[in-house]
């Protein structure tokens, strides 16, 4: 695919099953996905917002992430 910048992975779903979002629903080549989210995290590393939606296909705006990130200090 010429992608010519680094991606994550994360085999077996390791990362996913540690935080808890495993979408349960998802199933056949979509088995062991997480629900759509995003994490707000401080200069600390301590998880300040979370953001998640049901819907695989559903993603927080970037309106709804700016307005988490504003209450993070």
């Amino acid at each position: 695919m010429k992608i010519s910048f680094p991606l994550l992975s994360d085999p077996g779903s390791k990362t996913i099953e540690a935080y808890h979002i495993r979408n349960e629903a998802a199933k056949g080549k979509s088995e062991g996905v997480p629900y759509p989210g995003t994490f707000i995290v401080d200069r600390a590393g301590v998880i300040r917002a979370k953001l998640f939606l049901e819907g695989y296909r559903d993603r927080s705006s970037a309106e709804e992430i700016i307005t988490a990130a504003k209450t993070v200090r």
